[in-house]
């Protein structure tokens, strides 16, 4: 699924590898995984995803050579390439990968050694499923307004409040989680906190059905104790990890985007090759061939977004890639909406049954446009950056 040709000139010969191995990896181990039917068979699948994942070494991509990961890890071209193989053949699986990326990335930044040597090897083989705990009921886009507390009380913090969308919520065996350790100064209060599956306090508080089946939902701290080496970095530095965290990933966001929208590319001209209609093939239809022209360029140009924004920050180290990661997943993940719409169009009738991979992309597409930052917010982003430059 991967365009190699079209993004060459931003990969090195082993990114040039891994893109081939992800292919296969994700044909043969995830494409004839079944559909997992509800969110109970999505957090059974997820696990042995995972497992899979880790065999794979995959993961690897996302932790530091140090603590078991690739030689070049974290290596930010690589994430996208992998999530873009895993979500052309499963949503399902490019969010397992996601998510280790994403839980591990606060550990990787500013975790202690003793919390890097005990949670990142694990996740970099698949021992270990993360999760990244930020949004809240009330605090979405607006992250600096979050009302779960970190108390400290002598050498713990005790956090007490409620998160809500969580991925692998009741299921992950660790947690980043962001929580107020001074309420008064808002979001420069915000701490980050390393908190193990089944801590006393930690609680599952129920799932949440998306669209398209995930391990997806509420959890509560109640008079949670974790001590105070859990803590990553300073108090109130948890915003920042938080911020620097999305900003690596934000890419690879929209390299998922990618993926799914390649795929529903793929079935569109495949059904078009093969269905007649008025004693012609679909395809000879010019309003068909305009969608289909309209896709292929967008994926194009998606593709050549998501792979600088992941070079640059490959580049740059510990620098912040803020607008190409958000120009990245803005266009990326709107242009696969539109691309997965026009292939359900394509195929008609049958690309609206629940057996057909494009509907379940058309399920599973809508959640990139919103999540790790929405759109607007992308844009916002954007535009605040250019319009500071010269002042």
């Amino acid at each position: 699924m991967t365009d190699v040709p079209t993004i060459r000139a931003f990969l090195e010969e082993r990114h040039v590898a891994l893109a081939a191995e992800a292919e296969g990896f994700a044909a043969r181990e995830i494409a004839p995984l079944p559909a997992p039917a509800d969110d109970a068979a999505a957090r059974t699948q997820a696990r042995e995803i995972l497992r899979k994942l880790g065999r794979a070494g995959l993961i690897r991509h996302a932790v530091p050579a140090a603590y078991g990961g690739a030689p070049h890890g974290p290596d930010l071209r690589a994430c996208a390439l992998v999530r873009e193989s895993l979500a052309a053949a499963s949503p399902l699986a490019d969010a397992v990968f996601a998510l280790q990326c994403l839980g591990s990335m606060p550990i990787t930044i500013a975790g202690s050694e003793a919390l890097r040597q005990r949670w990142l090897p694990a996740i970099a083989a698949g021992e270990a499923m993360a999760a990244f705990v930020m949004t809240e009921r009330e605090a979405g886009s607006d992250v600096a307004s979050l009302r779960t507390t970190a108390r400290r009380e002598g050498d713990a913090y005790v956090l007490d409040g409620a998160k809500t969308l969580i991925s692998n919520a009741g299921i992950a065996d660790v947690h980043c989680v962001f929580a107020s350790t001074d309420p008064a100064k808002g979001g420069k209060g915000v701490s980050c906190f390393v908190v193990e599956g089944g801590a006393p306090g930690l609680r599952f508080a129920g799932a949440q059905v998306l669209s398209a089946p995930h391990p997806l939902g509420e959890i509560r701290f109640e008079g949670c104790r974790v001590p105070a080496a859990s803590r990553l970095g300073d108090e109130g530095a948890g915003l920042k990890i938080g911020y620097e965290t999305l900003d690596r990933l934000r890419a690879t966001v929209a390299a998922a985007a990618c993926g799914m929208a390649a795929r529903a590319l793929d079935e569109a001209v495949a059904h078009a090759r093969s269905r007649r209609q008025f004693g012609k093939p679909l395809g000879d239809l010019e309003l068909v061939q305009e969608k289909i022209a309209r896709s292929a360029t967008d994926l194009a140009a998606s593709r050549l977004l998501v792979y600088r924004a992941a070079w640059e920050k490959d580049r740059a180290g510990d620098a912040r890639v803020t607008v190409p990661s958000a120009m990245a997943k803005a266009f990326a993940t709107e242009a696969a909406q539109r691309i997965v719409d026009d292939a359900v169009q394509v195929l008609g009738g049958i690309g609206v049954l629940a057996s057909h991979p494009v509907e379940r992309l058309y399920r599973a597409v809508r959640a990139l446009r919103i999540y790790e930052g929405t759109t607007e917010i992308q844009h916002l982003v954007i535009a605040s950056h250019l319009l500071k430059e010269g002042k």
